[in-house]
């Protein structure tokens, strides 16, 4: 425990998903002075075994739960004692928010609200909430020169981006209210490692791979700015040690493509023929433009993106290549037994 009070203590929670894991390999990485732990309650899109090369570091914690759970979460601020705790955990996923809105109201505002509660009365340095530009809406297509800016009003569009809309209306108001140190972030559309298949670019690999047809929304219009999620975690970093309190950091890759040039790639890459495309009825609600100004990231912390897109989708699709048994997993469904196989012995245990 001497050991452990020396060290900076960082709550990544979602730290078993996409940009959480990425996050916590990051920071471990760069921070040898640094102690992370993750709590996240692995629902589908939680994957352990995403998290299996640092399971042995003394300097990393795996705890399962849920961010609504107010004693799960009371007790471990006191027995940690946070100095920054970072919100990934969210359900995020726009078409299962159509679906079915309730969860994502409770885990993004509610759990929002107890991870802030737990934040006040153990004194944490920073709250961090990661957001998303979808709170923005949309832009049209016809305006190239319009950018979301952290002035742009919210106006959104899904329950999904509705549901973190209001959490960061709530963060916001912990900092006016109860002087809760926080800032936020709303990143443009992330990709690389680890993410999880459903999402556009991991998607499109795995079907590809298979020589599956790959299914496009409408006409494959829809514009998206890709960030490369190491991007995004130098980001975040930056705003946790750097950036100002109750402020708010817009983060984007300037990567605009639209869906079906982005599919398109892919299939060129993997040398695949473009008649895999198949077109499908659209999305309900689906926002047209995103496209984000990060100059106040540039500005205040000196943040730029690194990765272009040409060079970002050739790693994510070597990566993709390398690490088949990771998405193999996750698509017949054996990933959700891996906790239990491999750790359920170790639940809540310092690895």
């Amino acid at each position: 425990m001497e050991v452990r009070n020396r060290l900076m203590n960082v709550l990544v929670t979602g730290g078993a998903g996409f940009i959480g894991s990425n996050f916590v390999f990051y920071m471990l990485n760069k921070y040898p002075d640094y102690r992370v732990v993750c709590l996240d309650l692995l629902t589908y899109a939680g994957n352990l075994s995403t998290l299996e090369t640092v399971m042995n570091n003394q300097r990393f914690r795996f705890v399962k739960g849920d961010i609504t759970d107010k004693e799960l979460v009371a007790n471990l601020f006191k027995e940690e004692r946070f100095d920054y705790v970072v919100n990934f955990a969210a359900e995020s996923h726009v078409d299962r928010s159509i679906e079915d809105p309730s969860i994502f109201l409770k885990t993004n505002i509610l759990g929002t609200q107890v991870l802030m509660d737990a934040s006040r009365a153990y004194g944490v340095k920073r709250f961090h909430q990661v957001s998303t530009d979808e709170v923005y809406g949309d832009l049209p297509l016809d305006r190239p020169d319009l950018f979301f800016t952290e002035k742009t009003p919210i106006h959104t569009s899904s329950p999904y981006s509705a549901s973190k809309a209001a959490a960061d209306l709530l963060v916001q108001a912990y900092n006016r209210t109860f002087k809760l140190p926080i800032t936020i972030s709303r990143c443009s559309n992330n990709y690389g490692p680890y993410q999880f298949p459903e999402k556009l670019i991991p998607l499109m690999i795995s079907r590809a791979l298979k020589d599956d047809s790959l299914p496009v929304y409408g006409k494959g219009e829809n514009v998206r700015d890709w960030l490369y999620v190491e991007d995004h975690c130098a980001a975040i970093d930056l705003i946790i040690h750097r950036g100002k309190d109750g402020e708010v950091y817009n983060i984007g890759g300037h990567n605009e493509k639209t869906n079906l040039e982005v599919v398109k790639t892919i299939l060129k890459e993997l040398d695949k023929p473009e008649s895999l495309i198949t077109y499908v009825k659209d999305r309900a609600g689906h926002d047209m433009r995103y496209a984000i100004d990060p100059s106040k990231a540039r500005s205040e912390l000196g943040w730029e993106p690194t990765t272009s897109f040409d060079e970002g989708i050739k790693q994510t699709i070597k990566w993709y290549l390398d690490n088949r048994s990771w998405w193999e997993n996750i698509i017949n469904g054996d990933y959700q037994k891996y906790y239990t196989r491999m750790y359920g012995s170790r639940e809540g245990a310092t690895a």
